[in-house]
């Protein structure tokens, strides 16, 4: 049993991070207003322009506007989360640097895969919406001309597109050119176009307005507000997460930040605000000037104002489209290979992604390989398919992250992962690891963790090492959570008729989250962090997993299908190369140099380059060119 308790040491061995957490390969150029662009422009393109005509016409119909509601409320619940933890750990990488740090390797390979393929299909979702929106300029011209060409690809096929799609392949290649010529250029042009575009859908928002028929809303024959019943606004929600996914870029940005531990909360929560808004505003509109099943799906918003006479509105729609669908394309395009990069920099990705270009200061390999995979994922698959892979790679993502703050939040000080740059470090030895550059002085150091002390006597939680029993407890709750939604979700006919045995199972679920819940808050909250903190934990995070775990299970079976297979491919890429190379095994087994994580090559104290393998310091990322300006 000791090469079974050695494997798991190793698979769920953290990431420490050291007082050079902010020293970086990239370039941090950012400031709050650029990131918070980024943002914006990243989630308000395909989602208002393609994304809300399928959801109206294929699952929810009026009622999307609760479907984005519900997205946007799960996406804030999730965005907070981000917020501490990209506050805490200003690395690229996002949800994996952050699952890495708390929960462990294995789980940091998992999440971090699944936001590479969040990134990759999002991208390659955007550039289909781009060329739809053009060829319907053109009333289909382009794609019946490369169907009588070429011929059908994929006729009736769930897995693939109708026909190659050349023109989403190109503008894919050149976004992804756009974005190797460096983070600055890439963060002017998408707030250029973000400006115009929000122009634009102020424009839809108040035509739509203009020509409302609230009896599109109310009239029974035409479907009410719930065409679908409540299971197709649910059904929408999920999928319009796809819509939401912007502010990862966000986080993802950090590295690039100027000051990540006060931009990144201050721009994810503008940025959700804003884009929640706008997303209910034009939905309601659409919703209003058109019936729900007259509304076309690939151009939903030129098809709106043609019903209602106004066919000069198309043309001002479809430069805003452009607009929009390429800001979402730049900023999937822009975190993309930056995902990437983190994976690559720890070791866990071939090191090839991790180069960075000394001129352009970007992940040149990650770029070029990832952007090829985008273009060809666009070439080859239809929209919806990619939203719907998309969105449960981004779910599970966002699940394991909210997990992870509660566990962060109840461990000791001694297990942050977090130390204090030498020039302020208290004298005491002692108190060395009791200290963090972000954390400030509080009176429960010694107890964060522990049990609250009105409860230790509690004969079973007082057993546990201190923030141990805590990650039991999430751990259990998210599986409990898993299984209420499956009971309530496709068990629902069976609830709604009163089934004893189903209410049964529902109790004991419910129940079982109630006493974990209360077995986490029993303890000690560690908080001493300066840096931005999410309010309510465990409340807020907890319903964060409800949330997402909800919509993972509205998803159709071929998506899970879908994820069983990148998620295989994902671990044989672990276990055969991740698990062996990365910094934190090279550091235990003496095979490379003994460093905490810092986002560049640094060495550890008391470590000579000459004392390191010449095929370890290939491997290394190179540094930042000293004789660029820095720019911080």
């Amino acid at each position: 049993m000791s090469w079974l308790q050695r494997f798991i040491g190793r698979i769920t061995r953290t990431k420490t991070v050291n007082d050079d957490f902010h020293e970086t390969s990239l370039r941090r150029c950012l400031n709050t207003f650029d990131i918070t662009m980024l943002g914006i422009g990243h989630m308000i393109g395909a989602g208002i322009y393609v994304l809300t005509g399928t959801v109206v016409h294929n699952k929810a119909g009026p009622s999307a506007v609760l479907s984005y509601l519900f997205a946007g409320v799960a996406a804030l619940l999730s965005a907070l989360c981000y917020a501490e933890f990209g506050a805490r750990v200003p690395k690229a990488g996002s949800a994996y640097s952050y699952t890495y740090v708390t929960v462990g390797e294995v789980w940091g390979f998992v999440i971090g895969w699944n936001v590479v393929l969040e990134h990759l299909i999002g991208a390659a979702a955007v550039a289909r919406a781009w060329s739809g929106s053009i060829d319907s300029l053109f009333n289909g011209a382009i794609k019946n001309s490369t169907i009588a060409t070429i011929g059908y690809m994929g006729k009736e096929n769930e897995w693939l597109s109708d026909y190659p799609d050349f023109l989403a392949w190109a503008i894919t290649i050149v976004v992804f050119i756009i974005v190797g010529t460096g983070a600055k250029f890439s963060i002017h042009f998408n707030s250029t176009f973000t400006i115009l575009n929000g122009i634009v859908i102020a424009f839809i928002i108040c035509a739509g307005f203009y020509f409302a028929d609230i009896d599109n809303w109310t009239n029974t024959n035409k479907g009410g507000f719930f065409p679908f019943g409540f299971a197709g606004t649910l059904g929408g929600a999920a999928s319009c997460f796809f819509a939401y996914i912007g502010f990862e870029g966000i986080a993802v940005s950090g590295e690039e930040a100027r000051h990540p531990e006060k931009s990144i909360p201050i721009a994810t929560a503008t940025a959700l605000a804003v884009v929640t808004v706008l997303y209910m505003l034009v939905s309601i509109s659409l919703t209003l000037m058109v019936p729900f099943d007259q509304t076309d799906p690939t151009a939903a918003f030129p098809m709106a104002f043609a019903y209602n006479g106004a066919t000069w509105a198309k043309y001002i729609v479809a430069i805003g489209t452009l607009f929009g669908i390429t800001t979402s394309l730049l900023g999937g395009a822009f975190s993309l290979p930056r995902s990437v990069y983190a994976m690559a920099d720890d070791g866990l990705l071939f090191s090839i992604f991790a180069r960075v270009h000394p001129r352009t200061q970007t992940p040149v390999w990650a770029i070029a390989v990832f952007g090829f995979l985008a273009a060809l994922g666009a070439l080859l698959f239809e929209i919806e398919t990619l939203v719907e892979f998309m969105s449960i790679g981004t779910l599970l993502a966002y699940t394991i992250v909210a997990a992870s703050i509660i566990i962060l939040r109840y461990q000791p000080v001694t297990k942050c992962q977090f130390k204090l740059k030498p020039e302020e470090a208290p004298q005491d030895d002692d108190a060395v690891s009791e200290k963090s550059i972000i954390m400030k002085k509080s009176k429960s150091h010694d107890d964060f963790g522990k049990l609250r002390s009105s409860l230790k006597e509690l004969p079973i939680l007082r057993r546990f090492e201190p923030g141990s029993c805590v990650t039991m407890a999430t751990v259990l709750m998210g599986v409990l959570i898993i299984c209420l939604c499956v009971t309530c979700i496709y068990g629902f006919p069976f609830l709604t008729g009163a089934t004893w045995w189903i209410i049964v199972l529902v109790i004991l679920f419910g129940g079982g989250i109630v006493f974990f819940y209360l077995v986490i808050v029993a303890h000690e909250q560690n908080d001493a962090f300066m840096t931005f903190q999410i309010p309510l934990v465990p409340l807020l995070p907890t319903l964060s997993m409800c949330f997402n775990v909800a919509l993972m299970f509205s998803l159709s079976y071929l998506t899970w299908i879908r994820l069983g297979i990148w998620m295989a491919v994902g671990l044989v890429v672990y276990f055969a190369y991740g698990m062996h190379n990365s910094r934190e095994n090279k550091s235990e087994t003496g095979y490379g140099p003994m460093v905490e994580y810092t986002g560049d090559a640094a060495l550890g104290s008391g470590t000579s380059i000459s004392h390191l393998d010449e095929e370890i310091k290939e491997q290394q990322p190179p540094r930042r060119d000293e004789g660029l300006p820095a720019d911080y």
